[in-house]
């Protein structure tokens, strides 16, 4: 049977009926950073805050397919760096001293409070995960939901899994991978090295070590039979920014020290949560979010046992979920009983 690819289904979903924004602009965060953001859906609906994933892939108009039009009031940004939002990662005017985990979070209040928004449902997606649990667990009194897909702890241990240890699955593909790190760079952690080589003054070298990196992508991606190649990453600015922003968030293991996200998630207690994964995921392993919903007592996981990270499946629970928040509130939608074994929920709908 051929099962579309996640890159394919927000292609699917952007040609589909176009939700246009009520409500955009640019937000000064300071540091020399502007983040675009929009606001779509029902001015008087639910507000639910969208965080997309990369590092550094920004936001499309597919992702507005997500929300209900009549129910939602949905802001989606791009964060720093990234898609939209001003300087772009891919130049030579980035500030990335300033991009870190502190400031995502303080631009996501920046953000709340500006739209004078008191709390809302947070929904992050791969990278939107880490930063969406981590955003919740530090202000929880501003999440009344918290909805995660293709989750991932963002732990050293995730870093040197994706950059390593799946090798063992494209053994051939992490061999022309690692390959491309030149001599002198190979004493350092894989992505110290490809850092190096993306931030490089030679044109050359840079675009190169992003072409490299971003095959990688595309290849532990690639878990399913339909699996395609991301098109984004047929565009030199958008691979070389989006390379530069995973490399630089993960040499510092996403600015959390040790299994944080883990390790806080009693923070959590009061939020009702949900947890989408697919089996098939070996860009994040499903243990992640298993551990993440062992240590959350008000969480939900739900394994899609033929997907891997992102699928059609995936966007039906994650769409329906929202769409129930908005209609019965969060207190009504709760979760009421914890998962033991994630097999036991692989089939839910």
């Amino acid at each position: 049977m051929y099962r579309r690819t996640k890159y394919e289904i927000l292609i699917i979903l952007s040609q589909s009926q176009s939700f246009e924004p009520f409500n955009n602009g640019y937000l000064d965060v300071g540091n020399g950073h502007c983040l675009y953001y929009e606001q779509i859906g029902n001015p008087s609906g639910t507000p639910v805050v969208f965080l997309h994933g990369g590092p550094g892939s920004g936001c499309t108009p597919g992702h507005r397919q997500y929300f209900n039009p009549d129910l939602h009031r949905a802001i989606l940004y791009d964060q720093r760096a990234s898609g939209r939002s001003t300087p772009h990662g891919s130049g030579d005017d980035v500030d990335w001293a300033s991009i870190d985990m502190d400031h995502h979070i303080s631009d996501i209040e920046f953000l709340r409070e500006r739209l004078g928004i008191s709390s809302w449902i947070v929904f992050g997606i791969s990278w939107g995960s880490i930063l969406g649990a981590t955003y919740a667990e530090r202000h929880p009194e501003r999440v009344t939901a918290l909805v995660l897909a293709a989750v991932s702890t963002g732990t050293e241990y995730d870093v040197d899994w994706l950059t390593v240890h799946a090798g063992r699955f494209f053994p051939a593909q992490w061999k022309e991978f690692v390959g491309h790190i030149p001599p002198p760079l190979r004493t350092l952690r894989i992505v110290d090295a490809y850092n190096d080589l993306l931030m490089n003054s030679d044109s050359t070298v840079r675009n190169q070590a992003a072409e490299a990196w971003c095959k990688w992508e595309n290849a532990h991606i690639a878990t399913t039979i339909a699996s395609r190649p991301n098109s984004k990453f047929e565009d030199p600015k958008f691979r070389l920014g989006f390379a530069r922003q995973v490399t630089h968030c993960w040499r510092n293991n996403n600015w959390l020290h040790g299994d944080q996200i883990v390790q806080n998630a009693g923070r959590l207690a009061n939020i009702p949560g949900w947890l989408i994964h697919g089996r098939l995921d070996l860009s994040g392993p499903l243990d992640a979010p298993w551990k993440i919903h062992k240590a959350w007592p008000n969480s939900k996981l739900i394994i899609v046992d033929d997907e891997g990270h992102g699928g059609i499946k995936m966007v039906e629970h994650w769409r329906r979920i929202l769409k129930d928040l908005a209609n019965v509130g969060p207190m009504t939608a709760t979760p009421t009983s914890r998962t033991s074994e994630p097999r036991q929920v692989a089939s839910a709908t």
